[in-house]
């Protein structure tokens, strides 16, 4: 079957969350918390040819997954993710903001992981039939939206050490208010010194849950000293700073430049980070992809001459950043303020996504 004649069936769950108390989640969404009625799947399957096939598109009830217990991805993690965001416009009509680029990265990942490539346009219809029946989950108000999660993961029952020859699509929705929750101010970063978020030549640009799992040991020791995220360097360069657990990360300098870590292999290619490249290029800032060390930021704020720093990502949009904390010092403050820069390029983002400002780049596809 060829993958333009690859039709969705549909299930629609008998028992949808009541209006009443959807209403009362989407008044109050958090991040991650509740998740929609139901979620798009598509089958894959190696055959006896060797020739592997997308087959069995559908929308079903949300629920558990029935798993062999010897699934590959419960032994050696043969698993990727995606992030997107569906908002509502003005008139009424869903929008999601770059799936193509998604898209793209979901398929590198797969690359790494030695998972199949999903096609794009099987990608953008899986978002379009989830989003049209449960539109009624999209919250409203600021920087809410409908959080998308597309995954892939390795179902075949096997333990030998090889690429699994099934693999299961699925995508997931969840409404998100503020992902840091409450009035947007300046957040206090963790610097890990004693862990790596990836390795060169390992799967830092890969979006799977390996990564992510590194990171939270690292995640846990910043939340008790009172940080909301945590900063990884890259030790063997000069500890130049590579990303946060969750977010890329962007410097603003008073000579007019916006300096961001370039992609080396162990840096995820963030949607969002691109975005505010373009952007910044538009506006007429000196855009730098380059290493920025430790030492450079420590020196840049105490001189002045980095005004700003903030982080970037699918979820939190953009977060100015107050401070850097280790065990021995700080570098910023946690008095610091949003920057103007910062400020105006997430609303400029935002206005995008939701529809307010014009999308000259032909970033917004339709989905409802």
């Amino acid at each position: 079957m060829s993958v333009s004649a690859l039709e969705f069936t549909q299930q629609l769950s008998a028992h949808p969350k009541p209006a009443e108390e959807r209403a009362a989640i989407l008044a109050n969404p958090g991040f991650g918390d509740y998740f929609t009625d139901h979620t798009a799947v598509i089958d894959y399957k190696v055959d006896e040819t060797g020739t592997g096939v997308w087959q069995n598109a559908r929308i079903e009830p949300y629920g558990p997954i029935a798993m062999d217990p010897a699934a590959a991805v419960l032994h050696y993690g043969q698993e990727i993710f995606e992030g997107l965001k569906a908002y509502r416009h003005a008139d009424g009509s869903v929008w999601t903001f770059r799936p193509e680029a998604n898209a793209a990265r979901m398929n590198l990942s797969a690359r790494r992981l030695a998972l199949p490539e999903l096609p794009e346009e099987l990608f953008l219809e899986s978002l379009r039939r989830l989003v049209s029946v449960d539109a009624d989950w999209i919250p409203e108000g600021d920087g809410a939206a409908l959080y998308l999660r597309p995954f892939m993961i390795a179902t075949e029952a096997f333990l030998g050490v090889r690429p699994a020859r099934e693999v299961s699509y699925r995508v997931i929705a969840s409404p998100a208010g503020n992902y840091f929750g409450g009035e947007l101010k300046p957040v206090s970063i963790w610097l890990s010194t004693r862990y790596a978020r990836a390795g060169i030549g390992g799967t830092g640009e890969a979006k799977c849950g390996g990564n992510y799992a590194a990171s939270l040991i690292a995640q846990m020791e910043g939340e008790a000293h009172g940080c909301k995220q945590v900063l990884f360097l890259d030790a063997a360069n000069d500890n130049a700073v590579e990303e946060l657990g969750g977010m890329n990360v962007f410097f603003v300098f008073k000579d007019g430049s916006l300096v961001t870590p370039a992609l080396s292999g162990t840096i995820l290619h963030g949607v969002t980070r691109s975005s505010v490249i373009q952007l910044g290029r538009d506006r007429g800032l000196d855009v730098q992809e380059r290493k920025i060390t430790l030492d450079e930021w420590r020196d840049g704020v105490a001189s002045g001459d980095i005004t700003e720093v903030f982080a970037c990502g699918t979820a939190a949009v953009i977060t100015p950043v107050g401070e850097l904390k280790t065990e021995t010092e700080t570098i910023g403050s946690a008095d610091a303020v949003a920057g103007p820069v910062t400020m105006s390029i997430r609303e400029q983002l935002l206005g995008v996504q939701t529809g307010t400002v014009e999308d000259t780049h032909g970033w917004l596809t339709r989905l409802a």
